[in-house]
């Protein structure tokens, strides 16, 4: 992998990823841009012990444009994108109308008690952006690219990791219309958060919880080993990565992959893993792909990396596992979230687990067992 940054005209971070050593990135961006201004900041909810960033300045981002101004693609025929070069192999930039921005600031509060605190935005947002094949999905990439694609991932992760007040670092990727995604490029985006994410406290309280109720337990290697041993929610069990649906899956289908031999994060993952890794991946998006038939849309998703904090004192005991998922729950029907769900945080799943992983093995690609044991 070779890796080039550069800057933007407005003085945005771009880097390029090539598979090929001999690739020279010299374009400079012509546009004339002027320096963005944001205006985001991060509050504190009391009652649920949480953040919660604001950040009016995305009302104006960038909407459903057509195919011929998107700003993804590469820069042809007199256009200029946001990238400045006429092909690429994956890029990654900062994004123009980021939810956090900038490094740490003060806390301030509007009482004597904490419960209205609130402090700059603090953090980074980032684009990812897969292939400069605009009509192409992740699913389409072959295991080189999507190979890549996780070194990118990987190295985004280490550099995020190092900003000032950055606490936790979220890759991950949005497909579809019906999950909000605003524009069609096949891209995801990269977060570092100035706190841990919420749903991440709860994952690392009930790893304390577990730890303290089963003597040197962990609550990721006994979920895995639960999983792998009862089979019938497993999904593809690889050499070094199983995928299985969980047991109290939240939504229509949901499928969770680990490695097999736990790690922190994306860095932590060993040869092996990487080289399996884009084979699994790509067979699991092309599953999601077929569940509703030939003749449906491509399946909406969301494809989300749970990576230990960065400083956390249980970061050594967490497990590096990716979560996709789907809100289509059958052929033309979405999952809602509607009271239950949205009101209490209490999910009801209308697909069993156990028929959803059933429907993902019926789905397999042809002759993939195969392939897999030979790649």
């Amino acid at each position: 992998m070779k890796k080039t940054t550069m800057r933007l005209a407005d003085g945005r971070e771009l880097v390029h990823y090539d598979s090929r050593d001999d690739v020279v990135r010299d374009a400079v961006d012509p546009r004339p841009l002027e320096p963005t201004a944001t205006a985001s900041e991060i509050r504190y909810d009391a009652l649920l012990d949480e953040w919660i960033a604001v950040a009016s300045h995305r009302q104006g981002r960038t909407y459903h444009p057509p195919a011929d101004e998107c700003p993804l693609c590469p820069s042809r025929d007199g256009r200029h994108s946001e990238i400045p070069a006429d092909d690429y192999d994956v890029v990654v930039f900062e994004n123009r109308f980021p939810s956090l921005t900038g490094g740490p600031g003060p806390l301030t509060a509007e009482d004597g008690h904490g419960l209205l605190a609130h402090r700059p935005g603090a953090g980074r947002c980032e684009v990812v952006c897969f292939t400069s094949d605009h009509d192409a999905s992740f699913a389409d990439l072959t295991p080189e690219q999507a190979r890549l694609v996780l070194e990118a991932w990987t190295d985004r992760t280490a550099e995020l990791s190092q900003l000032p007040g950055v606490e936790q670092v979220f890759c991950f990727e949005n497909r579809g219309r019906e999950i909000g995604v605003t524009l069609s490029h096949p891209h995801g985006q990269i977060y570092g958060y100035p706190f841990v994410t919420p749903r991440t406290e709860r994952m690392l309280r009930a790893l304390d919880r577990h730890r303290e109720r089963i003597a040197g337990g962990n609550l990721f290697d006994d979920v895995l080993a639960a999983e792998r041993a009862a089979g019938s929610r497993i999904v593809i069990e690889a050499d070094h990565w199983t995928a299985f649906v969980p047991h109290a899956a939240h939504w229509p289908y949901e499928v969770h992959l680990y490695p097999n031999h736990r790690v922190p994060d994306l860095l932590a993952l060993d040869d092996a893993a990487r080289a399996e890794f884009p084979v699994v991946y790509l067979e699991l998006l092309r599953r999601f792909d077929r569940i509703f038939g030939k003749d449906e849309p491509p399946t909406p998703y969301i494809a989300a990396w749970h990576q230990a904090p960065v400083s956390h004192p249980s970061r050594r005991d967490f497990a590096l596992h990716l979560e996709l998922f789907t809100i289509r729950r059958t052929s033309g029907k979405l999952k809602f979230l509607a009271g239950s769900e949205s009101g209490m945080n209490v999910f009801i799943n209308d697909v069993p687990p156990e028929a959803a992983a059933a429907r993902l093995r019926e789905i397999a690609t042809p002759g993939y067992e195969r392939k897999a044991r030979h790649q």
